[in-house]
């Protein structure tokens, strides 16, 4: 785990609708892919048949949309800075997701995180909504888009 830069609850707030950061890039390998296919039993073969997803409108195998959006939450580790005082941080779950681009075994992605907004649901429970972009190296159009909601216990 890398170590990520803290700030205090207000400054984390003031930074609404300014990128928080932007991740370091993942390799999505073909050995990631196989594993999450066997973990979610969903092995069509876009994913784990190099030879037939050749022959696909993709022309190779490609990551599974849920891999990648799996990967945002390791991504953030690097991009996200955390809040002073938080015990902990809870996955609330997603708004919004659309998967844009097929991320092909082998390519490069990374997290784009900007806070839209950071408001208190209950005492020291603060949630946030962050718009993610997960962007593939030298591919013009994100592998995904979201709104994604978290909430720190402070």
């Amino acid at each position: 785990m890398h170590n990520r830069q803290e700030l205090t609850l207000q400054d984390y707030q003031s930074r609404a609708g300014q990128l928080l950061g932007v991740s370091e890039w993942i390799v999505v390998t073909q050995a990631m892919i196989d594993q999450f296919a066997e973990i979610t039993g969903d092995r069509q073969f876009i994913h784990v048949d190099p030879v037939r997803a050749r022959q696909s409108s993709f022309g190779s195998t490609i990551a599974h949309g849920f891999l990648t959006l799996s990967l945002i939450s390791r991504m953030s580790f690097s991009a996200v800075p955390r809040i002073q005082g938080a015990q902990m941080g809870v996955n609330y779950g997603m708004n919004a997701v659309r998967f844009v681009s097929p991320v092909r075994a082998g390519a490069r992605v990374r997290g784009r995180f900007t806070l839209k907004q950071c408001v208190e649901r209950k005492p020291r429970h603060w949630q946030s909504a962050l718009d993610v972009a997960v962007e593939i190296e030298n591919v013009d159009k994100p592998a995904l888009v979201a709104e994604w909601l978290n909430v720190a216990v402070v």
